[in-house]
């Protein structure tokens, strides 16, 4: 054999049919998330239904310019970061209800409440309303048993409180995604040497230090992943769940800048505004990522997304 030919017998034969498996979720990915950004183009017009593109009247930036003054705006922009903000407060959560499974050691148990846990994350917020509307109205189940042993007054109405408006919209968005978010949790849990917590125990560790020593440590990486991740969708907040819950007493403090954007470009069929807000989000959500990337890289000495 040529020294050549060993060479090549040499160098590790390139694989591709992983690539091949990925082709159709790229092509996926493609459709869904970069073929729409091609609608970008509306916000530079003053685009009517019906009449064609080229026919419509380009406005440049003016739209990107109403942005900074319209006071909706900032209201959106305002209920959009105190959603964030608890959001990110109540997403060390997971994590934690991560750990309390893992120590319960009785396998059925941990199954049921593992499922019933998860199971929320697959109902749809249209029977999430509902059920909260069954529970919390003013002549729902909870506010009637409140009532009756004295605590509330009549005619009090969750779901109508402005002031309670963030607190309890974020506490149905951990009910819902609790038992979801904490599988990546239970993941990196499994992954973690068993011989680390037979050591521990062997040295006098309790459950507790356990935890505090192995577990949580070895779990701070997909912490940290998922927090950058949830920063790069600090402004993303949706607006079903807001859309269903919005009322006449509620609306000022729960419609985010999704739901506002739905409204001007759908309900009031300004789609250039509209796509111009979604864009200015989009530019802001990037710029977030990457800044908080950027700290972590300082803080861990590589970047992590």
């Amino acid at each position: 054999m040529s020294k050549s030919k060993a060479l090549t017998a040499a160098k590790p034969r390139k694989d591709y049919k992983l690539l091949y498996y990925a082709i159709p979720f790229m092509i996926i990915v493609l459709l869904f998330n970069y073929v729409p950004i091609f609608g970008w183009i509306y916000a530079f017009f003053d685009y009517v239904p019906g009449v064609k593109l080229k026919d419509s009247e380009f406005v440049g930036l003016e739209y990107f310019k109403l942005i900074f003054t319209d006071a909706n705006v900032w209201r959106s922009l305002g209920n959009t970061f105190i959603f964030a903000i608890l959001g990110i407060l109540f997403s060390p959560l997971p994590m934690f209800f991560a750990i309390l499974l893992n120590e319960v050691k009785n396998g059925p148990v941990r199954k049921i409440v593992q499922t019933f846990t998860t199971l929320p994350n697959f109902i749809s917020w249209v029977i999430i309303f509902s059920l909260a509307f069954t529970l919390f109205s003013s002549d729902g189940l909870i506010t009637t048993l409140l009532l009756k042993i004295g605590i509330g007054t009549e005619g009090q109405n969750l779901l109508g409180d402005g002031n309670a408006v963030y607190i309890f919209q974020s506490l149905l968005g951990l009910w819902k995604g609790l038992g979801w978010s904490s599988i990546i949790y239970l993941a990196a849990i499994a992954g973690i040497d068993q011989e680390q917590y037979e050591a521990a125990k062997v040295d006098g560790a309790g459950y507790f230090r356990c935890a505090l020593h192995i577990t949580m440590p070895a779990m701070i990486g997909t912490f940290v992943v998922l927090f950058i991740l949830n920063i790069g969708n600090f402004l993303n907040t949706g607006y079903e769940q807001y859309l269903l819950f919005k009322n006449s007493l509620t609306a000022d403090n729960i419609e985010v800048l999704d739901l506002y954007a739905y409204r001007i470009g759908l309900e009031n069929m300004d789609y250039s505004y509209g796509v111009a807000i979604s864009i200015i989000k989009s530019v802001v959500s990037v710029v977030l990522v990457t800044f908080a990337n950027l700290v972590a890289k300082k803080m861990r000495g590589s970047a992590v997304v």
